[in-house]
């Protein structure tokens, strides 16, 4: 008997990470310079954006899924 859930392969592992490296880390830098909002620790709001987007990322590919 075969299941409709296909293998994930390189790209469902990597998808997730390049996903919020690539797409959410730079929404959330200039989502938090178009709010003025203090960035945490001091830092760039790039960096945050990438510490943020990469976390969020690792943990969607741990998972298998975003919600």
């Amino acid at each position: 008997m075969s299941t409709f859930v296909p293998k994930r392969g390189l790209m469902g592992m990597i998808g997730p990470v390049l996903f919020g490296v690539a797409f959410l880390a730079p929404l959330i830098a200039q989502s938090f310079e178009a709010a003025s909002l203090p960035v945490p620790f001091g830092s760039e709001p790039i960096y945050f954006g990438l510490a943020l987007g990469l976390s969020l990322g690792v943990i969607a590919a741990m998972r298998g899924r975003w919600i």
